[in-house]
């Protein structure tokens, strides 16, 4: 049913761009009149966040007065013409209001168990198998702009390397996206247990941020980066590893196991 949605929903839009900001899960129906989704409940927990709001990331601070800069344009040419000053300002607010929301950046505050594999990020599993490297299994998540972006460490370690590759801009959840622009952050435990994420780029998403480097100890579940927009995002794991989640599963980073040991 998935894949049909997805299907209608870019034959509706070229390229399939917005196919590619919204899970097809979260379609309602699709028409010629126009695409209906299912929001998800983040608006409510959204401002019900405890300690009265919600954390963003520094990040996101830039894109948002942005929008509010666009708002105090359009109060300026309000004086001069309305038709100009108006649409600036109602652009400008809805800009900063999406941005708030898209860069949220919620405490994860769960703890992990020494032979648990956290999640690294929100989203919906696309897959989960062996791409062809012996021994390790790649479990890859597809994330809406409906989904927090920020990634986060699965295991406890070191950052044993991070590599950025150039590459393409197909949209993320479709097999050729591995050939995208990404980032790889290699983690290996004190039991020497490796766990590789990669930051994977889609069409409209072609920004990565990384907030570690080599050498750095890190917790499970901390901030490791984040990915402007619709992305994807690559969990590689060794064989032995037992996973816990299949395709279609909604995950969340930092609060959903993924794998054990």
């Amino acid at each position: 049913m998935s894949s049909l949605w997805t299907k209608l929903f870019e034959k509706q839009f070229s390229a399939g761009l917005v196919a590619e900001l919204v899970d097809a899960t979260d379609l309602k129906s699709v028409s010629r009149k126009g695409v209906w989704v299912r929001f998800p409940s983040c608006p409510h927990k959204f401002l019900m966040y405890p300690g009265g709001y919600m954390p963003v990331a520094p990040i996101g601070f830039k894109v948002i007065a942005c929008g509010l800069a666009a708002v105090v344009a359009g109060l300026i040419l309000l004086k001069w013409c309305f038709w100009l000053g108006m649409p600036l300002i109602v652009l400008g607010i809805l800009f900063s209001a999406f941005s708030l929301y898209f860069f949220r950046d919620p405490e994860r505050p769960r703890v992990f168990a020494d032979q648990e594999i956290a999640c690294p990020a929100d989203g919906t599993v696309m897959s989960v198998q062996n791409e062809g490297k012996p021994g390790i299994t790649v479990i890859r998540i597809f994330l809406s702009i409906f989904n927090v972006h920020v990634q986060r460490a699965p295991i406890a370690g070191t950052i044993t390397e991070t590599k950025y590759t150039k590459g393409k801009f197909a949209v993320a959840y479709k097999p050729e996206a591995r050939e995208n622009e990404k980032n790889l952050i290699a983690i290996t435990g004190q039991d020497g247990r490796k766990v590789e994420i990669e930051q994977i780029t889609g069409a409209i998403a072609r920004r990565i941020a990384c907030y570690v480097a080599e050498g750095q100890n890190v917790k499970s579940g901390e901030r490791v980066g984040m990915i402007y927009f619709g992305s994807q995002v690559a969990v590689y794991l060794p064989e032995n590893a037992k996973i816990l989640v299949k395709p279609g599963d909604k995950v969340a980073g930092a609060e959903t196991v993924l794998a054990t040991w």
